[in-house]
């Protein structure tokens, strides 16, 4: 059978780079109800039908059922051909898929079945991208994660040969957008990394082997300690933005969701009346979570108009990202503090993870709290920041009352002197 479709391959040609390695590619059907076989070209991927190569998957009994059916009326006649046709192509469309698995699968093993081609690389991005949306990811992470492999075809790789990747992305250079040409420059190391990670998951759903001479890893970079503001910084920034961003970034310092999990958020979410605030979509297979919100927050949600299910209306998120760092850069001009132009919705996240380790020295509860499924993506908060330098607010109380103020301010307890306890809060 493989000798057959050998020799009815090497009988057409393709008309773009006149190559004889073509793939069947379905069945087309003409006016006359003749049927042409379609071809796609392994080497230039150019799609077309040869119409001197007429050859019919099952021609004989095509024309034996459509004069069986002449005899029939118009609308009887036109179903079953239409059926037979489906059927048809059903079927060679399912041997070609077929024998498109068989020859990757005898390639990952090993065999000496031909590699793939270039002609390859489109279906095996399709999969990829529809692999990784089972698997839970955001379809903005999977486009990216596509663009950067389609650059790297751009650059002269070939997807399906690790080596040509390997050296397109360690000499990979920056483009010139203005210029419209590419730079000395080489992709900085954030940029190898995520283009090296794309094409590992690549691999791994299209099964292809890297030989263990080729060591992606190499553009792994150090992980660098996230940055964190000061607790003044960032109330600055809360105080000189609209009521509906100020409240956004209140709900980020106090909870310390993902901006996506909050954005989420919807009125039936939240209980005012017992001031608690529940996450039930986590991103990233986190846990869902439950935070008990204080008075300051609650009155800045109260003051937001209820006209939509969602808390923070039917916009989108990026226009709201885009509309908060317009703010950020008045304020931080404003107030002629360059670091608050650095604060981000995921910069409060970890200020949260960081303080909330301070305060309890609990990784498992810190854990809890950022719905982390591995401590180890925690244990990173353990060493941010070196607190016993830093200067703190001092409060004393005397009473039940004046305790429940400090606390719900963000105060500590210290310790206790002739009946009255010391507070403190870092500054």
């Amino acid at each position: 059978m493989a000798e057959k479709d050998d020799a009815m391959t090497n009988e057409s040609r393709c008309p773009q780079c006149e190559s004889k390695s073509l793939y069947r590619d379905g069945i087309r059907y003409l006016e006359d109800g003749s049927a042409v076989q379609r071809w796609l070209c392994r080497i230039c991927g150019y799609r077309f039908s040869d119409p001197n190569h007429k050859k019919n998957c099952n021609r004989s009994n095509m024309s034996q059922h459509v004069q069986r059916i002449q005899s029939l009326d118009l609308k009887t006649a036109d179903t079953l051909t239409y059926s037979c046709r489906v059927s048809a192509r059903r079927q060679s469309e399912a041997k070609n898929l077929v024998e498109v698995e068989s020859r990757s699968e005898n390639w990952a093993a090993g065999a000496t079945t031909k590699k793939p081609t270039s002609a390859d690389v489109k279906g095996h991005l399709a999969v990829y991208a529809a692999k990784q949306l089972t698997m839970g990811l955001k379809e903005k992470t999977i486009k990216a994660r596509v663009s950067v492999l389609k650059l790297l075809i751009n650059r002269g790789a070939n997807l399906l040969e690790p080596l040509s990747v390997f050296k397109a992305i360690n000499k990979a250079k920056k483009f010139d957008r203005t210029a419209k040409k590419l730079t000395d420059q080489e992709w900085s190391d954030g940029s190898k990394y995520q283009a090296a990670e794309a094409y590992l998951k690549f691999c791994e759903i299209s099964k292809i082997p890297i030989p263990s001479d080729i060591n992606f890893h190499k553009f792994k970079t150090n992980q660098k300690l996230p940055w964190i503001p000061l607790e003044s910084e960032i109330d600055q920034l809360i105080a000189g933005c609209t009521p509906k961003v100020t409240a956004f970034l209140q709900l980020l310092k106090e909870t310390g969701v993902r901006c996506g999990e909050a954005w989420r958020l919807k009125w039936t979410d939240s209980d005012m009346k017992h001031t608690v605030v529940t996450f039930n979509a986590p991103e990233k297979h986190g846990r869902p979570r439950q935070f008990k919100m204080n008075g300051k927050l609650t009155a800045m949600l109260n003051l937001l108009p209820k006209t939509s299910q969602k808390i923070w209306g039917n916009t989108k998120l990026n226009y709201f990202i885009q509309n908060f760092m317009r703010q950020r850069k008045r304020v931080a001009f404003k107030l002629q503090n360059p670091r608050i132009d650095h604060i981000s919705f995921h910069t409060l996240r970890h200020f949260y993870a960081t303080m909330e380790y301070h305060k309890t020295k609990e990784l498992l509860h810190v854990q809890q709290r950022l719905g982390h499924r591995s401590v180890l993506s925690t244990m990173i908060y353990t060493q941010l920041v070196n607190f016993e330098s830093d200067n703190y607010h001092v409060k004393t109380a005397k009473n039940v009352k004046e305790d429940e103020e400090l606390i719900q301010a963000g105060f500590e307890y210290v310790t206790e002197r002739d009946e009255i306890k010391i507070y403190r809060k870092r500054k």
